[in-house]
């Protein structure tokens, strides 16, 4: 029970060659690499801000916290608590604040890079680039 393409591919041993084309990259778009940069940071955000919030309730859960605030005490005195600083509050809006700050620097750093490439370019000819079909 073989079916017609098994049957057309048994009478046509010979397979067609592989053609290889070989391409420069001569030229990133700005817009497209300023686009795919934001993109890039806004995954990083994310996983930055639900990373921070895991490993927070990890640690919150398995009681280091109190130990880390016992010992603050017996260091920093019996006013303090490491506790009210380091609260679930102010502990995501640091790791939002730092995610805002990433997602502009690496907009930023994907367009500099972007106009970094294409003014090499320039000088250097490209990236030469190998394709094949199979």
């Amino acid at each position: 029970m073989s079916s017609v393409a098994e049957k057309l591919a048994k009478k046509s041993p010979r397979r067609s060659p592989s053609k290889q084309v070989r391409l420069r990259l001569v030229y990133v778009d700005f817009w497209s690499a300023v686009k795919l940069s934001f993109l890039v940071a806004i995954c990083l955000a994310i996983v930055t801000i639900v990373g921070t919030f895991l490993v927070y309730t990890v640690v919150s859960q398995t009681g280091i916290f109190d130990a880390a605030n016992k010992l603050f005490k017996d260091v920093a005195g019996g006013s303090n608590d490491l506790k009210a600083i380091l609260s679930l509050g102010q502990v995501m809006g640091f790791a939002v604040v730092v995610s805002l700050l990433n997602l502009v620097v690496t907009t930023a750093l994907g367009a500099i890079m972007a106009l970094l490439y294409n003014l090499s370019v320039k000088v250097t000819g490209g990236v030469l680039v190998g394709f094949t079909n199979n």
